[in-house]
């Protein structure tokens, strides 16, 4: 693995990697500065709710963007049936930056199109090697958070590349299923949750293998996140070229699933905004996500069916069980409001 970590750094060497340099919003850059580096690793050519995190954290100035990492989607995916989902996801994160006005403003990477074929081999991509070259500097004050809000293919291939990272970063995951002593599944639900089911090999690294400090965030929590249509409208689509791109990828949603006689209600699920909740809108003093509630848990044991087994001897990690959905939904709409305002 020396080897391994020794060719990512001639990559890096000399070279000053992208990051959220750009003032996206001054009114609030002039009193807000950074303290901390975030990675956001997404399946961004999948579900849209990962482009309207993206854009959260993009206009939430405490955060410095280290690197945003394009990852895959299950084999045979609705959303991007291909084999080059990652590519793909590279595509929809350049399109937004665009739509933004912040075209190679950022360090945009492509992950691994591939799921891992063992608990031992690192799929190496040029994610997975920023989220080591970003986790062993020697001299940020910053902590290091890494954002995923789909698989875990990335963070694990960068573990297993250098274990040494384990203890320099914080993984805040959305995904795994309801832990049965703290919440019911919802109805119709499937054992296998779905950003689980992306790559279980790499959560069972991850949980299983590893002692990463671990943020998680489970399908009971983040199925708190709904945002009406009728918010959707008056709230988000009125906000320039940004508000109406978003927008068009809920409705293009929505008129697809209407061609399948599915009824969906007034609701989406913004599920991967809870990576912007509990990093950017933490407390300012005694920084926490104090507005939303955790328990400390013994992580479990990833099985090969993708389901929890207790595991005592396991480290502890954070579970969320309650979201601030009004923090976290205002602060998305007060920002994307200045940002389309701003001079």
């Amino acid at each position: 693995m020396k080897t391994i970590f020794a060719s990512i750094l001639s990559v890096f060497a000399g070279t000053s990697l992208l990051a959220q340099t750009t003032s996206v919003i001054s009114e609030m850059d002039k009193y807000v500065k950074p303290r901390y580096r975030v990675i956001v690793d997404n399946d961004f050519g999948g579900d849209p709710d990962g482009l309207f995190q993206l854009v959260h954290q993009i206009l939430s100035p405490s955060t410095e963007i280290k690197g945003i990492i394009g990852s895959h989607l299950k084999p045979g995916d609705p959303f991007d049936s291909s084999n080059i989902t990652a590519e793909n996801a590279v595509k929809k994160v350049n399109e937004t930056l665009e739509v933004m006005n912040l075209k190679n403003k950022f360090n945009v990477l492509q992950g691994s199109n591939d799921q891992l074929k063992d608990l031992k081999t690192p799929n190496i991509s040029a994610g997975a090697k920023v989220i080591v070259a970003e986790a062993m500097k020697a001299d940020e004050k910053n902590p290091l958070f890494v954002f995923c809000g789909a698989g875990l293919t990335e963070v694990a291939s960068a573990y297993l590349m250098e274990p040494k990272i384990a203890d320099k970063i914080i993984v805040v995951w959305i995904g795994g299923p309801e832990y049965p002593d703290l919440a019911t599944p919802p109805p119709g639900y499937t054992p296998l949750e779905y950003n689980l089911g992306i790559d279980i090999k790499a959560a069972q690294v991850v949980f299983n293998e590893s002692n990463l400090n671990i943020w998680q965030i489970p399908r009971n929590a983040y199925r708190q996140t709904l945002m009406s249509y009728a918010e959707l409208i008056t709230k988000v689509k009125p906000e320039g070229k940004t508000g109406v791109y978003l927008t068009k990828k809920i409705e293009d949603l929505m008129e697809m699933v209407q061609k399948f006689n599915l009824k969906i209600g007034e609701t989406y699920i913004m599920g991967d905004s809870p990576l912007v909740l509990v990093n950017a809108l933490q407390s300012s003093f005694e920084a926490d996500p104090s507005s939303s509630s955790y328990v400390i848990k013994n992580a479990p044991k990833i099985n090969d069916n993708g389901l929890y087994e207790y595991n005592p001897k396991s480290r502890n990690i954070r579970v969320y069980t309650q979201l601030d959905t009004r923090l976290m939904f205002e602060d998305f709409y007060s920002k994307l409001k200045l940002f389309n305002t701003k001079k």
